[in-house]
């Protein structure tokens, strides 16, 4: 081979080489955006807010001025971690001080009601409102607990094991979400399967 060919085989595989390394990096499924205060810490965990409109735009939702009406669905989540029960606290999505604005998947109280109100169908899912309330879920963790060889991480919908990611479960009309953490004799008994909505919800 000539060393005019060899000097072009080299430059093209150079370039296929650097290309390649500044191609675009996929984000593995079981791990929760790089979002801003992302809490990896302990139970309870309050709603986030001071940089919710950074993480709203990191994944690709609005900063509503008002609840959307498109779809206006309602689910309930109870999160249990060693048994005990942990609060979804109130105000999730939603940011009262100059400029207030509301995202798509909200709470308004801490009865554990997730509320989608958005100007689009969606989907939405459970991964969104955690990213939207600051707390990371993974396949393997919750906040700052991360399944080990005594200790596992679970969800359930309407009483049955949701055995995919937790961050691609679709919200919908009146799901019964229970996310658990803990050794399986933690698990309560019985698992919530069900919940009474409000009239109207």
């Amino acid at each position: 081979m000539s060393t005019n060919r060899i000097l072009i085989l080299a430059a093209i595989l150079m370039a296929i080489g650097i290309g390649l390394f500044f191609l675009p990096k996929q984000q593995s499924a079981d791990a929760a955006p790089s979002l801003a205060s992302l809490s990896k810490g302990d139970a309870p965990w309050p709603a986030e807010i001071a940089h919710l409109q950074a993480r709203l735009a990191a994944i690709g939702q609005p900063a509503l001025s008002s609840e959307g009406t498109v779809i206006h669905i309602h689910q309930h989540l109870d999160i249990f971690v060693h048994g005990q029960k942990v609060e979804v606290p109130s105000g999730i999505g939603i940011h009262e001080t100059g400029p207030a604005f509301i995202a798509p998947i909200h709470t308004h109280d801490a009865s554990g009601i997730v509320h989608v109100e958005a100007p689009n169908e969606g989907p939405f899912t459970l991964g969104q409102f955690f990213d939207i309330w600051g707390v990371r879920l993974t396949p393997e963790c919750l906040g700052g607990y991360c399944a080990d060889e005594k200790d596992s991480l679970s969800v359930y919908v309407d009483g049955k094991r949701y055995q995919a990611d937790p961050r691609t479960l679709q919200l919908s009309a009146h799901q019964e979400i229970v996310i658990f953490y803990g050794t399986s004799s933690e698990l309560p008994s019985p698992l919530p399967s069900g919940y009474a909505f409000p009239e109207g919800y």
